[in-house]
């Protein structure tokens, strides 16, 4: 059996940590320019120096996304950018255009060469006509089940990768080539500023009676007819495994430092338990209890087991599904006293029934018995953004434990 690689998303360098310490094998991340999360924080130079030095530490890769669909104005740069990062150490750099391709390989020819989603990848002709130009792997469109999958794999060279997204957010266009935000507001998704209008709330207008609003039926809510879904194969990790998929993609540039840790975990962990005993593996429904704890719209199999019905949609709100707040990170951690040093991330009291999250171990609950601020004062509650507290903990915890708390109903 081969391992598959499990990828996660790294906004900021922040994320990339927290990512590696919950358990991806790998990351990827986005520059200032050519990436297609503008409104993630990404990286400066810098930060790519400090993210590459440390996942390349702990044995785990680092990959840089550059897969906005380029305009003239966008080549000359380009070429000048994959010159200044070259040198950085990244593991490969993701394109969607075949021109990007040509200037990563007349430039940095050592790079190795991902080709994105956005190349709307469906069929092992596609796939290997890229590693003929010499790609290394393929992100494989989200719109394919997983027979076209296997049947892709079956067609394409063994040391071709493939990768596949298991987790995260739906596109209404076709593998995110959209053109729905730049008509509606000029800012153009395939340049990573994507205002997401296919959440937004429609209603219908004839021509003959202008002003006259109609519903596209009835609900005093409105109607949503492009919100798809979110995407969740937590429950399906043989079969993903079996279809000879190598890396296994989690979706969320811009998502949290919180959401990133648990989604990571709960896929690291299942696919552990996978891996170790194939034979006498069950899915443990309490991971898709972990995954109901971030922010997130429901839960479907977008593509894998055939195209979705009208339930791939939320018709009602373009809201998130939140039952539980990040209330705080561990900083610090005097193992003689059992005392965390906290940076509050959401008002919590002393009295609150918070879980404990961190890598390699289930998540405890515990009662906020106490808590004092910087200057040793007692205090009833954490209501100061980013303030820096005290308090016991019932368990001992690394930097790297999260706390969150259920919102209350």
């Amino acid at each position: 059996m081969k391992i598959p690689e499990l990828l996660a998303p790294g906004g900021s360098l922040e994320k990339l940590k927290t990512a590696i310490l919950y358990g991806a094998d790998a990351v990827y991340v986005g520059g200032e320019s050519f990436s297609l999360r503008t409104a993630a924080e990404n990286f400066t130079f810098e930060e790519m120096k400090e993210g590459l030095s440390f996942a390349h530490e702990r044995g785990k890769k680092v990959y840089l996304t550059a897969n906005i669909i380029p305009h003239n104005k966008d080549i000359k740069e380009f070429a000048q950018y994959i010159k200044e990062i070259a040198p950085l150490g990244f593991d490969a750099v993701l394109v969607a255009d075949p021109g990007m391709m040509d200037v990563i390989k007349e430039n940095a020819p050592e790079l190795p060469i991902h080709i994105s989603t956005q190349a709307n990848n469906v069929n092992y002709k596609s796939a290997e006509f890229w590693y003929k130009q010499g790609a290394k792997r393929v992100v494989l469109a989200r719109e394919m089940s997983m027979d076209e999958i296997r049947e892709i794999r079956e067609n394409t060279p063994e040391d071709l990768e493939l990768e596949a997204f298991v987790h995260g957010a739906m596109c209404v266009s076709y593998s995110g080539r959209c053109l729905l935000s730049n008509y509606l507001t000029s800012r153009d998704a395939n340049q990573g500023a994507c205002s997401h209008p296919c959440r937004w709330n429609y209603t219908l207008m004839e021509e003959t009676r202008p002003g006259e609003y109609m519903p596209v039926f009835e609900n005093e809510r409105g109607t949503f007819i492009f919100n798809s879904k979110d995407l969740c194969m937590i429950e399906h990790i043989p079969e993903i495994v079996e279809s000879g998929i190598t890396s296994l993609k989690l979706e969320g540039r811009v998502k949290t430092s919180y959401y990133v840790a648990t989604v990571v975990k709960a896929y690291r962990e299942e696919l552990d338990r996978y891996i170790k005993d194939p034979e006498n593996y069950k899915f443990d429904p309490k991971q898709l209890d972990e995954l109901c704890k971030v922010s997130h719209r429901p839960y479907s199999t977008g593509f894998y087991y055939g195209k979705p019905s009208d339930k791939g949609q939320v018709y009602t709100s373009s809201s998130y599904i939140r039952e539980y707040d990040l209330i705080g990170m561990v900083e610090d951690y005097d193992e003689e006293t059992g005392i965390a040093t906290i940076s509050q991330r959401n008002r919590f009291f002393v009295g609150d029934e918070i879980e404990v999250l961190e890598p390699g171990k289930p998540f405890f609950t515990q009662k906020v018995e106490y808590m004092e601020n910087e200057k040793g004062e007692s205090i009833e509650s954490a209501p100061h953004a980013q303030m820096i507290l005290k308090m016991p903990m019932k368990e001992p915890v690394s930097n790297a434990a999260m706390l969150r708390k259920k919102r209350e109903e």
